[in-house]
Order: C-alpha cells, then structure tokens, then sequence
C-alpha cells in the first residue's frame, strides 16, 4: 500500500466521526494504460471534498460531477469510466484505458466507523485484511489475511475481496549518499521511510523531508520490532558495525527484503562472515540480496539507489527478475 491510501482512510474516520455519509471508491480493475492500479483508493463527501485518486484527476472530477449531481445513492454501485470511445475522449485517458471501480456509499454509523478503523490499524502496520463486499447488499466485513504480497483484488461471483495491508516500509540500516537518495526516490513512490544511525555526524548531513531519523543501532531498532511484512531493510554504508549487525537482526524478522550493498567479492565475504561470526544459517544467508539492487549498470549514487527501489518494487510485487 501507500502512503495516499493511509490519508484516504484517516480522512474517512474523521468524516465519519464527525457524522457524514460519505463515498469509498477503489479501482477494481484497469484496462489499457492508466495512473493507478487496483487497490487504489479515494474517499469522497457530497460537497465534493475528496482526498486520494483513482486516475491522477480526470476520473476523480467525473466522479464528483455524479456525487453532488445526487447519484450513488445504493450501497455498492460498480462504475466503468473510459469505457466508450466518447468518455475515453472526454476523460482524456492514456491509450484508452478503461477504470472499473466499487464506489461504496455509506451513512456514519458505529458499524461502518469500526470497519474504517480496522482498516487504519492494518495500514498502520499492525496486520493484514481482507475487505469482502457483497455487490448486491454493500455489506462489508473484514478478515486476517495471512497471505503475502501487496494490495489486490479478487472478483468472486457476486462479492469482491479486496487485500488491505501495511504502506510499504523502507528501512535504512544507516546514512551514506545512496541511503539518501533511495529515501527520496521511496517517499516520491509514497513510501514510508525510516533511517536508523547512531552517528550525530551522519544525522547531521541527512536532508529528506518527511523521513524518521532514528539516531539508534539499525540493529537495535530491529531486534525491538522495526519490522512487519511490509517491510525492506536495506544497509547501504559500506560500514560492517552498520551492515553486518543489521542483516543478522533482519533474516530473524518477517521483512519481505533484506539487502546490503557491494560488489559479488565484498558480498562473497560478507555471506562467509556472517555464517562464521553472525552463525546464520545457509537459508538466512539467501534472504539476503547481495548485491543488492537490480543489474543495471549503476554507478553513482542515485543510479544505485535507483536500482535498489526498484529492486524492492519488484519483490513487493511479486515479480521475477526473468519477468522484467
């Protein structure tokens, strides 16, 4: 998940406490090219208030249109916006893209304020939900959901389930250039970032908005419960104290990456270290992506952090390095 969809859901609670109906929308499904995936969400007021996007802005302003012009009045409505050659036109969707979404109308009350708060607890970390709605009553419920992997949807006859879990966590094992690069390109992608690194000096010369600076041993910070599954703990500072004490605590944790930079000599030796030293097992040994990042001929600073992101990208979403 990311960190749009935290706002959406915070956003509905304090509608919803505050005593509005309100619109949940989330893209079922794309056709063609389109900005956002399925999963995505938007929350909406009949004033035409509205935080998240389903489209980067000309879906959400069709959408609008239809709230406060009074439709959408039933408890589930299932909405195709790009579908005819005309509205694709009007829209100005990418390659005629087509969106379907599950625009959800509920009124404020205590039911539908602990679904929402179930919802934030998930996002916060805490765990993973399966949202299920009935398309013909709009009941909803949500249950654990232990699979891993990012947000989806599943269409089932007459119902749909929709995986709601952490925003993905960045976690970085210490501060150099290319920690600091991965955590803007990481906050641009809507990341949460967390950067551990008792070095005042280092901390000193750290400068993304919007990131926890933890001045604590990565290590430390791990071993206390730092991760969830949601998250990549990645060490870029070529310093084993930093590096090495944070893989060890990493491979014991649920994190869906764990990555430490250098070269196949240096990682070689690191592997070998971290089995003789840090007694990891052969099979925590391979948890480990080292090198770390995507083979694509980087060599400054932000060309490796660029390959590390991506890595993460396509780890969190499942995908094969053959696939690419």
């Amino acid at each position: 998940m990311h960190d749009l969809d935290t706002q959406v859901i915070t956003q509905a609670l304090a509608w919803v406490r505050d005593g509005h109906p309100i619109w949940l929308c989330t893209v079922l499904s794309t056709y063609g090219s389109a900005p956002r995936g399925p999963g995505s969400m938007l929350v909406a007021r009949r004033d035409g208030q509205y935080v998240g996007s389903l489209s980067g802005g000309c879906v959400e302003e069709a959408f609008l249109e239809e709230v406060v012009a009074g439709d959408f009045k039933r408890p589930v409505t299932l909405r195709r916006y790009g579908e005819s050659r005309e509205e694709s036109r009007r829209l100005a969707l990418p390659c005629g893209g087509v969106l379907e979404v599950l625009i959800e109308h509920h009124a404020a009350d205590d039911a539908w304020l602990a679904h929402l708060e179930a919802l934030q607890l998930a996002l916060s970390g805490q765990r993973r939900l399966k949202r299920r709605v009935d398309l013909e009553s709009g009941t909803i419920r949500a249950d654990n959901d232990e699979e891993p992997g990012g947000p989806s949807v599943a269409r089932h006859p007459g119902a749909v389930d929709i995986r709601i879990g952490p925003v993905l966590r960045l976690l970085l094992a210490g501060i150099s250039p290319v920690a600091e690069a991965c955590a803007g390109f990481a906050k641009m992608l809507g990341h949460e970032v967390i950067v551990c690194d008792p070095r005042a000096e280092a901390r000193e010369g750290f400068h993304v908005e919007s990131v926890t600076v933890v001045p604590q041993l990565p290590s430390a910070y791990i071993a206390a419960g730092g991760c969830h599954a949601a998250t990549a703990v990645v060490a870029l500072t070529h310093d084993p104290r930093l590096d090495d004490l944070a893989m060890i605590e990493a491979v014991r944790t649920e994190a869906f990456y764990i990555g430490v930079m250098g070269s196949q000599r240096t990682s070689d030796a690191r592997a070998t270290r971290l089995m003789r030293s840090g007694g990891l097992s052969q099979v925590e040994i391979e948890r480990i992506h080292m090198p770390i990042g995507l083979a694509i001929g980087s060599k400054t600073p932000a060309e490796i952090a660029l390959a590390v992101v991506a890595d993460i990208v396509r780890v969190y979403h499942g995908k094969s390095r053959d696939a690419l």
